[in-house]
């Protein structure tokens, strides 16, 4: 058997990590196409470094462009690499656009299609990463599902007529962690590490909605710079797109702020902090599995779980003084026994199930 991987940005890499080594374990040959979306070293390649990830057999072009455009490239660029290399599967993960990229490519030339988290929903059409999910998921042959409620938002959109196959695996993103943690680590480009040694919040933003809204990002960036110096010190891990559009609207942040980090250094900071403010959808699973709670920065999350146990609570456009939410969610008494999100065995899962479906 083998399989062509897609994955072009940060969470991508993570989530492929478990899979590749599965694959690796099982005999089934692997063929990685990296499509450039996440183009800086620091977003990028030190993943492929750290994590022991197959180097990609090739390596596109197609970051620093807006969506559409992104997806046409990949589009005209993975449909030679796939007539040639002719997969049974073709995998991609979560909900960028080398996902759809990768979907459209695989279904317009009749190679089955596997998404790894699927039935996710935010349920905000608004959102470039919605259209991704419904339009993957509904090309796909095998969706693995990390929870109940991604199950239930498949079948309450009718794919349960649909021919294709639903499993739910849990999550692979436990997976990469309990793989990875053992080897977190700091490095001195994150900052001083006197930063890290009293309590302190972990800040990441990067979701379009955030950085591109100069009216959300002057909110945020007004709120944030209040707890640092009202409440508890921040420190940031700065996504590319967000350094620019700070300059390009005149914005100050005062936070301690860093470059990109790796997912080790990330899994280090994740032990040291007291609570995570994020817009990310991994760093909500992550800062639960880790046990932090924490604040998400968005209006709304695919991840209502940990909405519906305590463990995140959503920051929106409407909401003001975070400063007090932190407060309020540090006094909170979270369940952290949630099994929801799998055993940490669901890239095994992933595998198996591709072996017996080729069958």
């Amino acid at each position: 058997m083998k399989v062509v991987t897609i994955i072009g940005a940060r969470p991508q890499f993570i989530k492929s990590a478990p899979v590749s080594i599965a694959l690796q374990s099982l005999g089934i040959k692997e063929f990685t196409i990296h499509t450039g979306q996440h183009y800086d070293p620091e977003m990028s390649d030190v993943f492929f470094e750290e994590m022991h990830l197959p180097q990609p057999g090739v390596r596109l072009d197609c970051g620093n462009l807006d969506h559409t455009s992104m997806v046409g490239k990949m589009l005209l660029e993975l449909a030679p690499i796939l007539a040639r290399e002719q997969p049974d599967y073709v995998l991609v993960y979560g909900d960028t656009n080398s996902t759809l990229a990768g979907a459209l490519a695989a279904t317009k030339m009749r190679i089955p299609l596997v998404h790894v988290e699927a039935g996710l929903r935010s349920f905000n059409m608004d959102m470039p990463e919605e259209m991704n999910r419904i339009l993957t998921d509904r090309m796909s042959s095998l969706l693995f599902t990390p929870t109940n409620t991604a199950d239930k938002n498949l079948q309450n959109e009718g794919f349960d007529t649909f021919p294709v196959k639903i499993v739910q695996v849990g999550d692979v993103m436990l997976d990469a962690l309990h793989t990875f943690l053992p080897q977190s680590s700091y490095h001195s480009s994150m900052g001083e590490l006197n930063i890290f040694s009293a309590p302190f919040v972990l800040a990441t933003m990067h979701r379009f909605e955030n950085v591109n809204d100069k009216r959300r990002l002057s909110q945020l960036v007004e709120e944030l710079n209040n707890v640092h110096y009202s409440l508890m010190p921040v420190w940031m891990p700065m996504h590319p797109s967000t350094v620019k559009k700070l300059k390009e609207h005149g914005l100050i942040l005062k936070v301690h702020q860093g470059p990109p980090v790796s997912y080790l250094q990330m899994l280090w900071a994740l032990e040291q902090c007291a609570l995570v403010l994020t817009d990310s959808g991994g760093l909500q699973k992550e800062a639960f599995f880790m046990k932090r709670p924490c604040i998400t920065l968005r209006n709304e999350t695919e991840w209502v779980e940990l909405l519906e146990i305590g463990a995140n609570e959503l920051f929106t456009s409407n909401d003001s003084n975070l400063a007090k939410s932190i407060e309020r969610m540090k006094s909170k008494e979270i369940n952290y026994t949630f099994k929801g999100y799998g055993s940490g065995n669901a890239a095994l899962q992933i595998v198996q199930t591709l072996l017996h479906h080729s069958k």
